[in-house]
């Protein structure tokens, strides 16, 4: 295959479970590189990963990093956990990520979503939409009905969408990033008329920092031939930042630095973008610092008091539908009542969706309706086995203590809570505040658990645990349960220590409950 990679000497840095290296190593190779993958860990834990690519010519080097393939390597890709002053990276030629890699091929239309929490929710009801849209028209071989006509003002607020130049949505939705799905998996297949969804961490987007592309390379037009211009390399259509909580600490140091590399989502954009963005101190902040047009929905529970005037999109209350205002004036409904996926915190989720398909040319009426079918997904407050009345949930991917008291929150009476892990320098106080309304709380062992019972005794809060073995929390849940109930992992920590990370620690879960129920 013919490729601008072929001959190249390339480094991929971190293999890693989750396919983001993977599939870089995957794409490069096939696309006629030299590739090298390098990860600190053995053979025996990357095992999966390795036999996935046992078909391509790759060398791998494992327990270690060399640093002569670095310093010889025409390019290195890194996994995003990997520091930017690794002393690896400093001697590195050319620095790339997958995501990296994608953007600068990538023909598609870009919406980007970021947060500390709802951001998979998010980006997943954002591509549910997009692709069901689409399913729909072509199996019944009508065109979209027109959506709302709207100005093109600066003013967010005479800005509720832009007219689609189709009457209906043409190619195919694609979703990939953070979400663990590499969008190099699906690049080759892309066109102009497709949509593609991204969900970003603040590590993916702090590699992207400053990046910029050229126009004649990537788009190939006359001005760009005489002016040489470039734009950002990230330069998302739509931009959703959904709640932003204190994450990562371990690794920033201070709140001022994670919100930095979030603002990443919006700093490339210009006014025939839109950036969605919560009704918080936070929002308000993008809101008057983004390039493109903002939007504003309602956060609930909000630290500061925003009209609904100055709101784009609201809830009707905590059980009420949610709704949005149109450039005319009036107000439509765009979330429904009832969603499949328990909790305000989902709905908030769906309305920040809701705003950008609005801005994208879609009617009010389809985004609701199809906002009704939304699943969820996996990991996220996902409802996966009920036994004797008693119905299990997993929300492994709660990774922050304040996700875990949305969890409790979730459900019209307090659940058996599983929760506790591993410590990324956070405050419990949040959670261990939500542990009042909890029927029953059962701790996992780890240096988060270790902070979050302190407070939990200060409350004076009783739990079970903490338990060092899967195993024995579910027995102590079951124990616990009695029909009607709800039980549900929400542990509110990082995954470190008792599994490999987040995704593993939900599958085992829902393992051992259909095993031991």
């Amino acid at each position: 295959m013919n490729s601008k990679f072929s001959g190249s000497r390339v480094v991929v840095m971190g293999l890693g479970l989750n396919g983001g290296g993977l599939e870089a190593a995957r794409y490069l190779a096939t696309h006629g590189a030299q590739v090298t993958v390098t990860d600190l860990r053995d053979e025996k834990v990357l095992r999966p990963s390795i036999e996935a690519l046992a078909d391509l010519p790759i060398r791998f080097v494992l327990g270690k990093h060399e640093i002569d393939d670095f310093r010889s390597a025409d390019m290195v890709v890194k996994n995003p956990a990997v520091r930017p002053d690794s002393p690896y990276l400093a001697a590195a030629q050319r620095i790339e990520t997958d995501i990296s890699l994608f953007l600068q091929e990538n023909p598609a239309r870009l919406c980007a979503v970021t947060g500390s929490k709802g951001k998979s929710s998010t980006s997943s009801a954002l591509h549910w939409v997009l692709s069901s849209v689409r399913n729909k028209v072509s199996a019944m071989g009508m065109d979209l009905p027109k959506a709302p006509q709207v100005s093109h003002s600066a003013n967010p607020h005479e800005n509720s969408g832009s007219v689609s130049h189709h009457s209906f949505l043409p190619g195919k939705a694609y979703l990939g990033g953070n979400i663990t799905v590499s969008p190099l998996i699906f690049l080759d297949q892309l066109t102009p008329e497709d949509d593609v969804v991204l969900e970003l961490s603040s590590w993916q987007l702090g590699d992207l920092r400053a990046r910029r592309v050229s126009l004649q390379d990537h788009e190939g037009t006359a001005e760009a031939l005489d002016t040489g211009a470039t734009r950002a390399l990230l330069k998302p259509r739509v931009a959703i930042l959904t709640t932003i909580l204190p994450d990562h600490l371990d690794r920033y140091g201070t709140m001022e630095a994670y919100v930095a590399d979030k603002k990443v989502i919006y700093q490339g954009q210009d006014k025939t973008d839109v950036t969605i963005v919560g009704s918080d101190s936070w929002g308000g902040l993008f809101s008057r610092e983004s390039p493109g047009r903002p939007r504003t929905y309602q956060t609930w529970g909000t630290d500061q008091a925003v009209s609904q005037e100055a709101l784009d999109g609201w809830l009707a209350g905590p059980q009420g539908p949610g709704l949005a205002r149109l450039s005319d004036g009036s107000i439509v409904e765009v979330v429904p009542e009832r969603t499949l996926v328990p909790g305000i915190h989902q709905k908030q989720n769906l309305l920040a969706c809701a705003l950008g398909l609005l801005d994208l040319g879609l009617p009010p009426e389809m985004i609701r309706e199809t906002l009704a079918t939304f699943p969820g997904l996996e990991h996220r407050l996902e409802f996966f086995f009920e036994t004797k009345g008693i119905r299990f949930y997993n929300d492994t991917a709660a990774t922050i203590p304040e996700a875990a008291a949305a969890a409790i929150e979730a459900f019209e009476t307090g659940p058996i809570l599983v929760t506790g892990g591993t410590d990324k320098n956070l405050d419990f106080s949040p959670l261990a505040q939500a542990c009042k309304r909890a029927k029953q709380v059962i701790l996992l062992a780890g240096t988060g658990t270790e902070k979050l019972l302190q407070l939990l005794n200060t409350y004076g809060i009783s739990y079970r645990g903490p338990y060092d073995n899967l195993d024995k929390a579910v027995l102590s849940a079951l124990e616990a349960a009695i029909t009607g109930d709800n039980v549900v992992l929400s542990p509110g920590c990082a995954s470190f220590g008792m599994f490999l990370n987040e995704f593993d620690r939900g599958r085992k879960w829902k393992e051992a409950v259909q095993r031991l129920a």
